[in-house]
């Protein structure tokens, strides 16, 4: 190949996509325990076709998931694209039409048109399982053979890809961001899904700019939206710079409200420049508001405002506190843990409620890039943190908690991963006993190709 030809790292390595749409029986190592029952869903993007912007970003490809189905100490998997509008025209066409990122690339046939890849998260409630995609509408698949069933249009716009569930009332919490008219505007939704899947609110409000606001916090009584200085500019992306840059200047708010309260009653709290993409959890204690976020100093991926490259920047678990009762706006912040990680999940019991137990993919080489070569555990409460390392180059997804049953104490259950194995250039599903992670898997499903490297996955059963 031409020394001059730069490969666009999102389609290379276990990033680039696969484009068969597969059904396999996987062979299974190991012993998967009887009482774990139901699908592994996870999510990425996987370009139907080859992208028309050369500087392609890893979050606007197609979405494709991939379903991992245990019974019986079985295993099967299956993985189809997500049918969405954009989909079916690149796909009558045989090419790739939409831009991306730059809207100035793309095919003039589709201006105007959905352009949602629906990539990011796929989240199982009220007997639906929903992709998502933080620009549009959530998108309605068929759980057992993952056929596309289309929008939920009772949302009526754009819906973040990290709703909340809260445990005790069934309810769905949601926000949207760059809502309204404009594009990259500073606007945003606030929403509840109710636990029968009926949408009883959405309202408006004005965040202090256009951000890219990927994930936010609920506890019982309470919604947080950060708005972090990862900023999207409309007359940067019509002048051929970056449409989402890195601008510290801008500083870093909390907006925070009751959940029953209007969004007129909002109260933005402030921190220095920072960006989070996942919190761990939050949750109330009397008239504080706590919330465990993996916290990078600069937002990775992305530029700076002027176009130039952004510096490299890993994520650490910390602990924001908000004094709902004192003057002070400031946020409060205190280290939790010193390693290097991202995708931090809880127990899903104890969601918007305090947690003891954390679990998320971690990076001990403190590469400062998405090199994900390990899973850890930490206990809050004890301090003890347990890493399962990976070794060969492997990396991991996003581990997802399954409980060993509806009343088990909180961590008493399994830990689900999906680990790509360099040497191989092929994809295991990994069962831990959550509380145990460093004595290694229980149980290997062996998937006879790769997964691409991909965002989010939630198990169900149903």
């Amino acid at each position: 190949m031409d020394g001059d030809v730069r490969i666009n790292p999102y389609l290379a390595g276990n990033f680039a996509p696969v484009r068969s749409e597969d059904d396999f029986d996987l062979e299974v190592v190991g012993e998967i325990p009887a009482g774990l029952r139901g699908a592994l869903f996870r999510i990425g993007p996987n370009p139907q076709f080859e992208p028309r912007d050369p500087n392609h970003h890893w979050f606007v490809g197609d979405g494709m998931v991939h379903g991992f189905y245990l019974d019986g100490g079985k295993a099967s998997y299956r993985n189809r694209y997500v049918r969405t509008p954009k989909w079916q025209v690149e796909h009558e066409a045989g090419r790739s039409l939409f831009a991306g990122f730059n809207p100035l690339l793309g095919d003039p046939s589709v201006a105007g048109k959905d352009a949602g890849v629906a990539n990011t998260n796929i989240v199982w409630h009220a007997g639906r399982l929903l992709a998502l995609e933080e620009g549009h509408k959530p998108f309605e698949m068929n759980p057992r053979d993952l056929g596309s069933k289309g929008y939920v249009e009772a949302y009526q716009g754009r819906v973040t890809a990290h709703p909340k569930i809260d445990p005790a009332t069934g309810e769905m919490i949601w926000f949207g961001y760059g809502v309204g008219e404009m594009p990259l505007s500073a606007g945003m939704s606030y929403g509840v899904t109710a636990a029968d899947g009926s949408v009883v609110r959405r309202q408006d409000f004005q965040a202090p700019y256009s951000s890219m606001v990927h994930d936010f916090m609920v506890t019982e009584n309470h919604v947080l939206f950060p708005v972090l200085p990862l900023t999207g500019s409309l007359e940067r992306a019509m002048t051929g710079r970056p449409p989402y840059a890195w601008e510290p200047e801008k500083g870093s708010f909390v907006g925070v409200m009751r959940r029953d309260a209007d969004v007129s009653t909002i109260r933005w709290f402030n921190t220095e420049a920072c960006y989070v993409f996942h919190p761990l959890n939050a949750w109330e204690d009397s008239d504080k508001l706590v919330a465990d976020v993996m916290r990078y100093d600069t937002a990775p991926l992305f530029p700076n405002a002027d176009g130039s490259p952004g510096a490299k920047s890993a994520a650490r678990l910390v602990r924001w506190t908000f004094d709902l009762a004192g003057d002070s706006d400031a946020i409060k912040e205190e280290p939790l843990d010193d390693l290097d990680g991202e995708f931090p999940r809880v127990d899903p019991r104890v969601e918007t409620r305090r947690h003891r137990h954390g679990w998320y993919a971690a990076d001990p080489a403190h590469a400062q890039t998405i090199r994900q070569s390990a899973i850890a555990h930490l206990d809050l409460q004890t301090g003890k943190r347990q890493v399962y390392a990976l070794g060969g180059g492997d990396q991991t997804s996003e581990p997802v908690f399954v409980p060993r049953s509806a009343d088990a104490p909180e961590g008493d259950g399994w830990i689900t991963a999906v680990v790509w194995r360099a040497a191989e250039d092929r994809s295991d599903l990994l069962v831990f006993e959550a509380l145990d992670i460093e004595k290694g898997p229980i149980a290997t499903a062996k998937v006879p190709r790769r997964v691409p490297f991909g965002f989010h996955g939630n198990w169900a059963s149903f």
